[in-house]
């Protein structure tokens, strides 16, 4: 028996570990399916209407006809969170998007060309960096208006220094990797070496990061809902249901419904990210 007999099995074994998912991964990955198909097809879920409400039904428990009870006007629960996904969702990408787009441009810029373009971006990411996300986005969507739309847009301008940073520092270290500096030697144009050299290595760890994010944000634009940043009812925005179902303390489903979604949502998604760290 030879060595490299012996050594292929074990590489054969190791791999086969790295990219073995854990069960609470696929439960992450289950969990962000079914909010997906909630976002895109609610009527497959649901056939009861998120705005009009039955008088009979008033402040009903959880059960069978009516999964997370029903709300003071008798509009079932679980009908609103389910419709109420697609906003919530949206609004997440859209800042996931921003953050990632905005922020992305400016790190690949300022690790690529360096001196003082880097200089000058880096300073502007500090000033990002030191006003808090959550105030800088209420600050954004007051100028803005108070709208969902404008919620996602405030929490992405909110992350684009998070998403400048992570990348500035990942284009600094494949800038000086061995294989850049040999294609710049060999007469490599920097569009070509920023394109299909520093990018590709670079964009590894901000997926892991957008991933992360999108949870974060889906959290942000909740609050910002609950605080009454976003859409007006009869809208059935997470934070905003949360934000409604508080002025009713003998009925708590209407709190702890669209919250044990929204918590279980971000959890899920937050998972998925540390494990795509982990299989990196």
């Amino acid at each position: 028996m030879t060595l490299t007999s012996v050594a292929r099995p074990t590489v054969v074994a190791r791999s086969r570990r790295e990219w073995r998912v854990p069960p609470t991964v696929v439960v992450a990955f289950l969990v962000v399916a079914l909010v997906v198909g909630w976002s895109v097809a609610p009527g497959v879920f649901t056939s009861q209407n998120p705005v009009d409400g039955v008088p009979a039904d008033l402040f009903q428990a959880p059960s069978g006809a009516h999964w997370f009870g029903t709300d003071h006007l008798g509009r079932d629960v679980f009908a609103r969170v389910v419709h109420g996904t697609a906003s919530s969702v949206s609004s997440a990408l859209v800042a996931v998007v921003i953050g990632l787009v905005v922020g992305g441009l400016i790190g690949l810029l300022s690790g690529f060309l360096g001196g003082l373009v880097d200089t000058v971006l880096a300073r502007l990411v500090d000033v990002l960096l030191a006003i808090p996300s959550f105030l800088l986005a209420v600050v954004i969507v007051s100028a803005l208006g108070f709208q969902t739309i404008n919620a996602a847009i405030a929490t992405g301008v909110s992350a684009v220094a998070v998403f400048a940073r992570v990348l500035r520092s990942e284009v600094i270290k494949a800038r000086s990797a061995v294989f850049v500096e040999a294609s710049l030697l060999l007469g490599g144009s920097r569009r070509h070496v920023l394109l299909r050299h520093v990018l590709p290595n670079a964009s590894r760890s901000v997926l892991q990061l957008a991933v992360l994010q999108f949870g974060l944000s889906i959290l942000v634009i909740a609050s910002l809902a609950f605080l009454g940043y976003g859409d007006p009812p009869p809208a059935s925005d997470w934070g905003l249901l949360i934000s409604a179902g508080r002025e009713y303390p003998l009925a708590p489903w209407l709190v702890w419904a669209p919250a044990v979604v929204t918590i279980v949502t971000v959890l899920s998604v937050n998972r998925i990210s540390r494990w795509l760290r982990k299989t990196e």
